[in-house]
């Protein structure tokens, strides 16, 4: 049987342990606790170490689903997880102060895991606020990053069907560059 270890990132509250919840098949693990930074996000709880599920793609593939915390304070986490990790769904929640920039900080701490696997990503609460739109993503990315080729999706992290679909996209990517070899923007 095939594995996948996928590494959800993004800031806090951009929906990874719910990305997780709604995905898995298996009980989530999580280490939830008391929110102390409540200027940046405002929720009770937030993930401290890790989120871990599960899904089984047709009895031939396991995927093992990874949420990493969002507060670079617990960054030592992101190193530890990040090892055994073949891709990367990158959420950035669209209501944030910065999330143009948030998608940028974490596509560099993460250019890595792009090199070697694969990243998507899923722009979440679109519903809240509508600006920016998925091509201004795409107009930062390819202004900052043009070596960088990566799917962009607005997303729902609480619609299992919304994050199968990004799971999947990512697992194509990641099984079409280590059949190909890695894909390159040209300069």
């Amino acid at each position: 049987m095939a594995e996948h270890v996928i590494l959800f990132a993004g800031p806090m509250g951009a929906g990874k342990t719910t990305a997780i919840r709604s995905l898995s098949e298996i009980d989530v693990v999580s280490t939830e606790a008391a929110n102390t930074d409540r200027e940046t996000s405002d929720k009770a709880t937030t993930t401290v170490a890790l989120d871990y599920g599960e899904i089984d793609l047709d009895g031939l593939e396991k995927v093992r689903l990874y949420g990493i915390p969002g507060q670079r304070r617990f960054d030592f986490m992101w190193q530890i997880l990040k090892e055994r990790a073949k891709g990367m769904v990158l959420l950035i929640n669209n209501d944030a102060q910065h999330p143009l920039q948030q998608m940028l900080e974490f596509l560099t701490e993460f250019d890595d895991l792009y090199r070697r696997g694969g990243v998507i990503i899923g722009i979440t609460r679109t519903d809240v606020t509508t600006r920016p739109t998925v091509a201004d993503y795409a107009k930062a990315l390819s202004a900052e990053r043009p070596d960088l080729i990566v799917p962009i999706f607005t997303v729902d992290p609480r619609n299992a069907d919304e994050m199968r679909m990004v799971l999947m996209t990512l697992i194509v990517n990641i099984e079409t560059r280590e059949s190909f070899g890695p894909l390159e923007a040209s300069l």
